[in-house]
């Protein structure tokens, strides 16, 4: 399939467009793609691919009933669970299977997930401001005005994996493993990550070493305020299988990183390249809360989550058949202008800012959401009492993944 991004996608036969190929993404070419099939063929089938034949969902209200239709669209890691790649899901040939609780349909999902959603209810929250706003200003105070350096690396990891420290209770000092195990679980050979499905499962029984030396010590204590004591003393948890403990930790390790990290990347370049919202950011700095969600939808970090059909059903005139693997793409659902006002522009002050997929709906709706916002509310708010601006020097270098919509490096320079 041709790369060349606008005429290739315009032109070329719709029984020919795979919108899954990794390169899509690393080129930042993909949105064309799936222009051209919200157009023409909203729910397409694409008989092959590296990952086996998988139907496209790419408008808005059709992500949203596979999403909300549990019992249609199974999310089960052994139907295959949520994402489009079973390499990874499985880990390659003799992988690791690792359940968790998104890769789970009723009731068990709603067990487990209810054991670590205390961590983000209201109080706890409210708790955590203060703890984040001083973090996030030490980084920022860290910062060489006037010179190049790296955001990703210096902002956006830094400030996403103190803050999984945190919720986990993690050793402070070495906190940068979280970043790369979060890495290490959704890459797939090579992406430039891991260069093979052995090294990927070698690096993730570390990580469950290191987590059941964690477990060991909380769940013989008082239940603390931590995610590990949380899964260590809830009656739904304290059982589980070593996998099931590493499949959760994992879980929500990528849910806590890769989601808010390239948010907050993503926010930089969306304001770089549009100085006419920076301005009115600048202008009336209380704006800084309806373009959180704004960035969230713009970035969609996740670019899809996928399902597999447990029975026939009907989806924009065409038949999905049970054992269908089916895939909503969020980042074109989100930029669907039946649903959205002109999607391709980023505007901070939508009058509906919250009214995206980023998120996901129904049982499987992202359990972090108000965390992730808090933390680019915060970010923001700290950023406007230091900088003029925020100056991205070369177009980014983005992540080789079609699950994962993110950036490895993005050059910046901050002005005082």
């Amino acid at each position: 399939m041709e790369h060349t991004g606008q005429s290739a996608a315009a032109t070329m036969p719709l029984d020919s467009i795979d919108v899954s190929i990794p390169e899509l993404f690393y080129n930042d070419s993909v949105g064309e793609y799936f222009k051209r099939l919200r157009k023409d063929d909203p729910v397409h089938y694409c008989a092959d691919s590296a990952f086996g034949p998988y139907w496209s969902i790419t408008k808005y209200n059709d992500i949203m009933h596979v999403d909300t239709n549990h019992d249609i669209f199974s999310s089960d890691a052994g139907y295959g669970g949520i994402i489009i790649d079973d390499g990874i899901q499985k880990g390659g040939d003799g992988g690791l299977d690792l359940p968790n609780f998104i890769a789970m349909d009723r009731p068990r999902h709603d067990e487990q997930r209810k054991a670590v959603s205390p961590i983000v209810a209201p109080a706890n929250l409210a708790a955590l401001e203060g703890t984040i706003r001083e973090r996030v200003s030490k980084t920022l105070d860290g910062l060489p005005v006037g010179e190049e350096f790296d955001w990703v690396d210096r902002v956006s990891i830094e400030i996403t994996t103190q803050m999984l420290a945190t919720l986990f209770d993690f050793p402070f000092e070495e906190r940068r493993k979280l970043t790369r195990w979060s890495d290490v679980t959704t890459a797939a050979p090579g992406g430039g990550v891991v260069e093979s499905w052995d090294q990927r499962k070698t690096e993730l029984l570390e990580c469950a070493a290191y987590f059941q030396v964690l477990w060991n010590e909380r769940v013989n204590k008082d239940p603390g305020n931590d995610l590990i004591s949380m899964l260590a003393h809830s009656p739904a948890t304290r059982n589980m299988t070593p996998e099931e403990y590493l499949g959760n930790v994992l879980l929500l390790i990528v849910g806590g990183n890769d989601t808010t990290r390239n948010s907050m990347t993503g926010g930089v370049l969306a304001l770089h390249k549009n100085p006419d919202q920076f301005a009115k950011l600048k202008a009336n700095p209380a704006l800084v809360e309806t373009m959180v969600p704004e960035i969230i939808r713009w970035q969609t970090p996740l670019a899809h989550m996928r399902r597999t059909a447990i029975a026939d059903s009907e989806l924009g005139g065409k038949t999905i058949r049970k054992g269908d693997k089916v895939v909503m793409w969020y980042y074109s659902g989100n930029r669907d202008d039946e649903v959205i006002d002109r999607p391709e522009e980023f505007i901070i002050d939508r009058p509906r800012p919250r009214q995206h997929l980023s998120f996901g709906f129904g049982i499987h709706r992202c359990v972090g959401n108000r965390l992730a916002e808090m933390q680019l509310r915060i970010l923001w708010e700290e950023i406007l009492t230091r900088f003029s601006r925020i100056e991205v020097m070369a177009e980014p270098e983005r992540v080789r993944s079609n699950f994962v919509r993110g950036y490895a490096k993005m050059m910046v320079r901050v002005h005082a």
